[in-house]
């Protein structure tokens, strides 16, 4: 019987071990992808306020403002830094549900620009390679973020 019951206890701890590890590893994962996110558009962000004309021709579009008018960029710049700092703030400060809410309302912008970039006869390619990609990636981080248990006991 002592056999019996060691096996089944064990059986148990491991099935209950399994799903703790398992939430763990999924709020390891969705505070990963939330520093890349935060941490790879603010790069963005910086990136349009030093080097604007490099930064615009890798968005897309077909062509972008000159002289004056390419001062947009320095707004698409402080834009992309605020969409940084914003899951940053969040992540930093515990807020992670809030923080799930956020990144979802975020994952607006990357679709929206790809869908720019396609309606104005842009790149395909980048439209989906890296605008539709960032955006499902910021999905799916938002998505780990709202499905994580709270409250469990460690």
């Amino acid at each position: 019987m002592s056999a019996l019951t060691a096996t089944a206890t064990a059986t148990t701890a491991t099935a209950t071990a399994t799903p703790k590890a398992s939430s763990r590893l999924r709020v390891n994962l969705a505070t990963v992808f939330t520093v890349l996110v935060a941490l790879g558009i603010g790069y963005v962000g910086v990136s349009y306020l030093f080097a604007p004309e490099h930064t615009a021709s890798g968005f897309g579009m077909p062509v972008w403002p000159q002289g004056e008018a390419a001062d947009f960029l320095t707004v698409k710049g402080f834009r992309d830094i605020v969409s940084g700092l914003v899951p940053l703030a969040l992540l930093l400060t515990g807020h992670r549900r809030a923080l799930g809410w956020a990144l979802l309302a975020e994952s607006v912008t990357p679709f929206g620009d790809a869908t720019t970039i396609l309606v104005h006869h842009g790149s395909t390619a980048i439209a989906f390679g890296v605008h539709f990609a960032t955006a499902a990636f910021v999905v799916v981080t938002a998505a780990l973020l709202l499905t994580e248990r709270t409250g469990e006991a460690d």
